[in-house]
């Protein structure tokens, strides 16, 4: 605005910006900083730290026995009237308090003694994600039940493998499942990690500088369910890099149910695999379709949490050590994150099990495009044959054989070619006998009995062992929410004594 200056002049010049300044008080600042309406995810987090924090404080003697009795039946008031009835405020924290002042008078005001916001509002994000994570992990075992008991159902339904999907070698369903259970348990045990490296306590870090309150952190830890303290006081108050590995995890969970979504997909196309009815719709003009749309979606979620996980680390890019506003937007990426992608494991799961395979369908494209050509090189090269040499001769026999040929042919073709390439017949290397069995499927499939190989005797004792970490992951669930459910007991006496 140009200020044509003398008295006139300044006096408008005043009068509009009063009414610029009128236009912004109290404007959009206010609703632009809040949180409040998205920190219902954690009220009662926040409430079960200011009941630790208010029961430590009374066990240090830091306020009264009286005075925290106090403090605590505010606590259970807004509790019983829920966060709907929370005053306006900046957040959560800022509301529950002004709650309990309202109720109790000025003495609610002594809860927050020995604390700042910082730490508060850390310790309640992660008491709340902890949770987030077990249940994740939780949906990864439902999701690693449904692949191994489907695996164990299927060892022997042989199927064709694909690479650049093209026919590559005969496999089974058992074998093609139990990939994606290795894969899955590495997403359960990263989840686990992730969690424990989250059940550490922020609080009684203050600002970033501690306190001058003789508190007693390790207690409130305790009464909090926490393993421990983060050590030092500034990084209590900064860190964020829990969330991070959280959704880092959930990241890499989410990719690996799109590859399995993508591929059941692909095999429902081929007709090996029929979705349920739960887990599929129909078109709204072509009657004769049954459409994997579950799957699809849950395809789709590797791509809201990856973009949730470069949100958060974008946001946390840079940030000044301490306790910066910015981080209120950055625990959102997360929550978002876990909610998704624990629904879209429980739905994949739920897709797998309740799918069907037509053993007759897989089974009848289990050898086309020649699949079979890798085991007739590796039986010529354990006669002695140099592999690259078999695999020139196999090589020259696919090309003269159509996609279609069927095992005569190729014996046929795979004989020309080791006069081309050998200067003898094929069968002064591999006998009629064995080169029918590498080129039957169930045959080639049979033969694969290394370690994580085709096999079944192979499928069954991977299946063994991924049962046995299954179980071990299941226990270590239970266990981590045994120890939360016995805090929260322990804080309820704890409340209770000064009730």
């Amino acid at each position: 605005m140009t200020d044509d200056g003398g008295a006139d002049g300044g006096d408008a010049g005043d009068a509009e910006t009063v009414v610029r300044r009128d236009r912004f008080a109290g404007g959009p600042a206010r609703g632009f900083m809040s949180s409040l309406a998205a920190d219902e995810r954690i009220f009662a987090a926040d409430l079960a730290v200011d009941r630790a924090h208010t029961v430590m404080l009374a066990e240090q003697g830091i306020v009264g026995d009286d005075e925290a009795a106090e403090i605590l039946s505010g606590l259970d008031a807004v509790e019983e009237a829920g966060h709907g009835a929370l005053p306006d405020g900046e957040d959560v924290h800022e509301a529950i308090e002004s709650a309990v002042v309202d109720r109790v008078g000025s003495v609610g005001g002594k809860m927050h003694t020995a604390r700042s916001r910082n730490d508060e509002v850390a310790a309640c994000i992660r008491y709340r994600y902890r949770a987030d994570l077990l249940d994740a992990a939780e949906a990864t075992l439902a999701l690693r039940e449904a692949l191994l008991e489907t695996a164990a159902e299927h060892a022997d339904t042989v199927m064709p493998g694909f690479t650049h999907r093209q026919y590559a070698q005969p496999t089974t369903v058992g074998h093609f499942l139990s990939s994606y259970a290795g894969a899955i348990e590495r997403d359960t045990a990263r989840l686990l990690a992730a969690f424990d490296r989250t059940n550490v306590s922020p609080l009684g870090g203050a600002a970033f500088a501690g306190t001058t309150f003789d508190i007693d952190r390790e207690r409130t830890a305790e009464l909090l369910g926490f393993d421990g303290v983060v050590e030092n006081a500034t990084d209590a108050a900064s860190a964020r890099d829990f969330l991070v590995e959280g959704t880092a995890a959930l990241a890499n969970l989410t990719a690996t149910l799109s590859g399995l979504s993508t591929d059941l997909i692909e095999h429902a196309k081929d007709g090996y695999f029929d979705p349920s009815d739960d887990y599929a719709s129909t078109s709204s003009i072509m009657p004769q379709k049954v459409n994997p749309d579950t799957l699809e979606l849950a395809r789709a979620v590797a791509g809201d949490v990856s973009g949730g996980l470069t949100g958060l680390l974008t946001t946390l890019k840079g940030l000044p050590r301490a306790y910066n506003r910015d981080l209120q937007r950055a625990t959102p990426h997360a929550w978002d994150a876990v909610d998704v992608a624990a629904e879209a494991t429980e739905v994949v799961a739920g897709a797998v099990a309740t799918g069907d395979w037509d053993a007759d369908a897989c089974a009848a494209d289990a050898g086309a495009g020649f699949s079979t050509a890798t085991g007739v090189a590796d039986a010529l090269a354990a006669a002695g044959v140099p592999f690259r040499t078999a695999h020139e001769l196999v090589a020259e026999a696919a090309a003269a054989s159509p996609a279609d040929a069927d095992p005569e042919t190729l014996a046929a073709n795979l004989d020309a070619a080791a006069g081309d390439v050998l200067g003898e017949s094929l069968h002064g290397y591999v006998s009629r006998e064995d080169l029918a069995t590498a080129l039957d499927p169930a045959g080639s499939v049979a033969s694969r009995g290394s370690r994580g190989g085709p096999a079944p005797d192979a499928v069954a004792d991977s299946l063994a062992r991924m049962s046995g970490t299954y179980d071990d992951h299941e226990t270590a669930v239970e266990a981590r929410r045994d120890a939360l459910a016995a805090a929260e007991t322990d804080l309820t006496d704890a409340v209770e004594r000064y009730a």
